[in-house]
């Protein structure tokens, strides 16, 4: 589990997005709250189905003034056709050498003979780099409580 509590401070992190641009969390979250989708594995059909929800009611997030960023271990070039064949709007971000999944606490060292890639998880990170909400599931075959998520984000518009 994670090592991260509610108030904790979110780690920050510059990762690469699947256009080739840089995002870092601490200029994020100057242009409002950011919501963090921790996945396993670009393709998995239980990913596809989070991220494609998440897709579905970023209208919503974005109403609200906050921003979706989906992470995972999966390269640029993974990220890239997994966005395209979804229509995935918001982006895609690389944690390629492993040490944002860490930061957060939040790796499954083997998951189906894949090493360390993301637990499945959600973080609500507040403007002032605190967050408000977390969610993390040993089981990579869970979805999140999307209304929990929405209903974090709603507190902070």
């Amino acid at each position: 589990m994670t090592h991260l509590t509610i108030g904790s401070e979110a780690p920050d992190f510059t990762l690469w997005e699947a256009s080739g641009k840089s995002v870092t969390l601490s200029e994020e979250i100057k242009k409002g709250p950011v919501v963090l989708v921790f996945y396993p594995a670009d393709f998995s059909s239980t990913c596809q189905e989070e991220l494609c929800r998440f897709r579905d009611v970023l209208v919503d997030y974005n109403s609200l003034g906050a921003n979706v960023f989906g992470i995972s271990v999966d390269g640029i070039f993974s990220h890239a056709a997994f966005k395209e064949k979804n229509d995935i709007q918001f982006p895609l971000l690389s944690d390629w050498e492993k040490t944002t999944i860490q930061d957060y606490g939040i790796v499954h060292e083997n998951l189906a003979g894949m090493t360390n890639v993301a637990k499945r998880s959600v973080f609500v990170i507040d403007t002032d780099g605190t967050i408000v909400y977390f969610w993390v599931s040993e089981n990579p075959g869970k979805l999140p409580p999307f209304d929990e998520v929405e209903m974090a984000v709603k507190k902070l518009a």
